[in-house]
């Protein structure tokens, strides 16, 4: 009897663990979109990143980007680590701007962006439901979605330079459905208490709805822009 009640103790302090990291997740997550809204607003209105185009461009988001991510690592289980992961929402906010100015060019530019955010929102929210009901262990996709995000990236890269359309909307399509499926991963990852972080948690989530975000914007212009 001693034991079962060890082990019943067990489970219910392991499930109250998870919960507590689900809810801070989720509001840090709920709190990182205002710097993402900030850095994007500032970059449309002062045009401050409309410069680095090309492979200048990359460069700058690449190695900020990484270099964010590596300093969230590093700060995650100290005082630092929320204040290091908002201000690489907002760097994210501010990396997005271009993309959003050249939408904003559209006729239908606020439209598009609505429904960006609208699908955005309505994939995080069937993810989130599907991971909830889901009981199978779906860790062994980690590698799978991997090799996906980095097939996009390079794919992305080289369009840096190649600046073919078809092959915006094909990346587009592609990182749509990886990191839909990586978004389901890291919420499953969550509540079956693979990842105990919260800081780490909303990382992860963050990067997964930027990417559907931008990837359905793109491709939203791309599709259905409409010139003056």
């Amino acid at each position: 009897m001693t034991d079962y009640t060890q082990v019943l103790d067990q489970a219910q302090a392991g499930a109250v663990q998870r919960n507590k990291v689900l809810r801070n997740t989720y509001w840090l997550l709920a709190l990182s979109m205002l710097p993402t809204v900030l850095g994007a607003y500032v970059g449309v209105t002062t045009g401050i990143v409309n410069g680095l185009t090309g492979g200048i461009g990359l460069i700058v988001f690449l190695a900020g980007a990484f270099g964010f991510m590596f300093a969230i690592e590093k700060t995650k289980n100290s005082a630092a680590g929320v204040p290091v992961l908002l201000a690489f929402t907002f760097f994210m906010g501010l990396m997005l701007s271009r993309l959003i100015s050249m939408v904003l060019g559209f006729k239908n530019g606020p439209s598009l962006i609505m429904t960006a955010f609208g699908g955005t929102a309505g994939v995080f929210f069937v993810m989130a439901s599907l991971a909830s009901v889901i009981k199978r262990d779906l860790s062994g996709m980690g590698k799978w979605l991997f090799v996906g995000a980095l097939a996009i990236m390079i794919g992305g890269i080289i369009n840096v330079f190649v600046g073919s359309s078809a092959m915006m909307m094909a990346i587009s399509v592609m990182a749509i459905g990886v990191f839909s499926a990586y978004m389901l991963y890291d919420l499953k990852q969550i509540m079956d208490g693979g990842e105990t972080n919260y800081i780490s948690a909303t990382l992860a989530l963050y990067l997964d709805i930027f990417n559907v975000f931008q990837s359905l914007l793109a491709l939203l212009g791309l599709a259905g822009g409409e010139r003056d």
